[in-house]
């Protein structure tokens, strides 16, 4: 068997709502979480929902002395209802104007745009413009290797690299006969190690 559904949180304000619709009374906060159970509403829950209401005008409260009072007459929630209704149905109409207005502008944006023979010639004449610019600009992309552009920045990389190229031989020139000036005994081995990383006797600059 399906346990029984708590209370909604409207439902649990409608509740405490009654408590003070029928007793049109003043209560502490203890006394409602005494009477809340009878309406359903847990004690622990009267102060959340209580605070809901204060929070929408439909129950007030006051401080006399130490204690802290709360109530509410069916006059004031019906009061603050036909506030409420009367700000929705404001809203409601703002919404009809602007929508009119809206309806208005598509109206007129209409003009001009009407179906005829010319207009149907200028948007085939305007799709045909726009696959010729697509046909175009893929060859154009097709290209790209021989870009003017690009063949210039890839010569001045080249120039670069040749530079550097040549300036790290002619630091191994320079290496080479610091090592051979400093070690001229160890000239075999010297020549060994060369062979080892590379440096063959056809090792020089670039032209």
């Amino acid at each position: 068997q399906s346990k029984k559904r708590g209370l909604s949180l409207e439902d649990k304000r409608e509740q405490l709502l009654q408590i003070f619709y029928e007793s049109q009374d003043f209560y502490l906060l203890r006394e409602l979480e005494k009477l809340g159970p009878r309406k359903g509403v847990i004690s622990q829950a009267v102060k959340d929902v209580l605070q809901s209401l204060v929070d929408d005008d439909l129950v007030f409260k006051d401080k006399i002395g130490t204690s802290v009072y709360f109530w509410s007459l069916p006059s004031r929630a019906g009061h603050q209802l036909r506030q409420v209704r009367a700000k929705l149905e404001a809203d409601l109409s703002a919404t009809k104007s602007h929508r009119l207005e809206l309806e208005k502008m598509k109206e007129s944006s209409k003009k001009g745009r009407e179906n005829s023979d010319e207009r149907e010639a200028a948007i085939a004449e305007l799709n045909e413009m726009e696959q010729e610019h697509k046909a175009l600009k893929d060859e154009l992309e097709q290209y790209a290797d021989n870009d003017p552009a690009l063949c210039e920045n890839m010569k001045n990389a080249t120039e670069i690299a040749h530079q550097a190229v040549n300036r790290w031989t002619d630091n191994v020139f320079s290496l080479q006969n610091w090592c051979s000036n400093n070690f001229p005994e160890a000239k075999e081995r010297l020549q060994s190690v060369y062979k080892e990383v590379g440096i063959n006797d056809d090792f020089d600059y670039l032209d």
